[in-house]
């Protein structure tokens, strides 16, 4: 019998501002002519081909995100940038209580200043940047985590924007890869955290300017990135209910346990 972890029982979505895409910046259409949405979701198919994968954006009804949708969605790709306040605060709403109840969340580059993580993170989630196109080494600092599996140390990336420390989110329940960048900076790039049932993985490379996610291992990193971040039990929505005295002794049929 299938697990909910397994990719072909995954439900995927990806979102996408897809601002960049859709205004015509030159050198965002070169890398990503259908929008980065569709090459990440791509990658995703690569790797998971059993998975089911859409996308969604900004641009569509409701931002193409329902309480529907969600219900039915084990892991949600974010990719944002410069639409960030344009997301309402309802889907934002709908977002965060999906992750409390145990979807899960996986959000790229400087998706770390959308409304959803801010929202989980509760900080300002700010950092140091400079885009330069420097080559970026992503060092693998937990190699026994589900999201490093076949991931090569370090991944290089030719030519990226720079993330650097000091980066305003609480202390990560686990630091998977630390960034290294030709300046001299370094970068928390791939960071992990529970947030009520759901699992929520930040993960930096990717700039909407250079081609990094046609890069092969971080294809294989956001794959991974899937597979830990889905449910591992059923959702459910946390509540605050009240309970007999020695309600735990009874089964649900109100029998006495053994």
């Amino acid at each position: 019998m299938s697990t909910p972890t397994e990719p072909r029982d995954l439900h995927i979505v990806v979102w996408n501002e897809n601002v960049h895409e859709t205004r015509g910046d030159a050198t965002v259409v070169e890398h990503y002519p259908h929008g980065i949405h569709t090459v990440v979701a791509d990658g995703l198919r690569e790797h998971l081909p059993h998975a089911d994968v859409s996308t969604a954006t900004l641009q569509e009804p409701d931002h193409g995100i329902t309480a529907e949708r969600l219900a039915a969605t084990d892991v949600l790709f974010w990719w944002g940038h410069v639409a960030h306040d344009e997301v309402s605060d309802a889907v934002v709403d709908l977002v965060v209580d999906a992750v409390h109840a145990g979807m899960g969340l996986v959000v790229l580059h400087s998706g770390h200043y959308s409304k959803p993580f801010k929202r989980l993170m509760g900080t300002t989630c700010s950092l140091k940047w400079r885009n330069d196109g420097e080559r970026e080494l992503v060092w693998t600092i937990a190699p026994e985590h589900p999201i490093a599996a076949g991931v090569p140390h370090p991944i290089v990336i030719d030519r990226q924007e720079m993330y650097g420390e000091y980066f305003d989110v609480p202390r990560p329940d686990e630091e998977v890869f630390l960034s290294t960048f030709a300046g001299g900076e370094v970068f928390r790039s791939g960071v992990a955290y529970r947030r009520g049932l759901g699992r929520v993985f930040y993960f930096s490379p990717g700039d909407q300017e250079y081609p990094v996610y046609h890069h092969p291992d971080i294809r294989r990193v956001l794959s991974n990135a899937a597979r830990w971040a889905a449910p591992v039990s059923g959702r459910r929505e946390l509540t605050a209910d009240p309970h007999p005295r020695d309600w735990f002794l009874t089964d649900g049929a109100g029998r006495q346990g053994a």
